[in-house]
């Protein structure tokens, strides 16, 4: 969920910044709209290191709770006051960015605490299968629905605020997903090898 909402305004965004404010006094030049994707590559890079490491302070689940939680609120204040304001349209991107980022940095800590280092690696993997069709579908959304909005005759902000609802639902469910995550019983712990060694006597004798 973090990854659709992260990359669907990666994808899109110096379009979207352009739609966003061309109907004002001051759009917004080719120029600035590539200076605003290279503005969000460094946020999803400064995201990757900031937010992993603050993870190491407050906790996994908790930093998942910013990410979806406060990432929902950037996505909402976008869909509602985005075109009002460039400062607060690009603060917002910039944020979820590096959620995006640091959701990316911050996983393989989550999983290695929810299941141990053993077969974490694989873990992985098949967490980074889900993450590649996120990445699809985070761009199809929005890409699909923008075209949709304009054929029908709409345009600037307007292309993108069903986008953003749906983006917002997105990482509710993803909240509510991190809630309910528990770790690993500990019935399903692989022994130690000292551990074990004590485990196979005591089945021997």
């Amino acid at each position: 969920m973090n990854v659709t909402a992260g990359i669907g305004i990666l994808e899109k965004a110096a379009p979207m910044i352009t739609d966003f404010f061309a109907d004002t006094s001051t759009p917004v030049s080719v120029t600035a709209a590539a200076g605003f994707v290279a503005l969000l590559s460094a946020a999803n890079m400064a995201g990757r290191i900031g937010w992993s490491s603050t993870s190491d302070l407050i906790g996994r689940k908790n930093i998942y709770r910013v990410y979806l939680g406060v990432g929902a609120l950037m996505y909402a204040l976008i869909a509602l006051f985005g075109d009002t304001s460039k400062p607060l349209f690009i603060l917002c991107a910039l944020v979820i960015l590096s959620f995006y980022g640091g959701g990316f940095a911050t996983i393989p800590a989550y999983l290695k605490d929810l299941f141990g280092a053993y077969q974490v690696g694989a873990i992985h993997g098949r967490l980074l299968t889900a993450w590649s069709l996120a990445g699809v579908l985070g761009p199809l959304i929005v890409n699909w629905i923008a075209d949709r909005q304009e054929e029908a005759g709409r345009h600037g902000a307007s292309l993108y605020g069903l986008s953003f609802v749906i983006m917002i639902g997105l990482l509710v469910v993803g909240f509510v997903a991190n809630e309910l995550v528990r770790p690993v019983h500990p019935r399903h712990h692989v022994p130690q090898p000292k551990e074990a060694d004590r485990v196979q006597q005591s089945e021997s004798a």
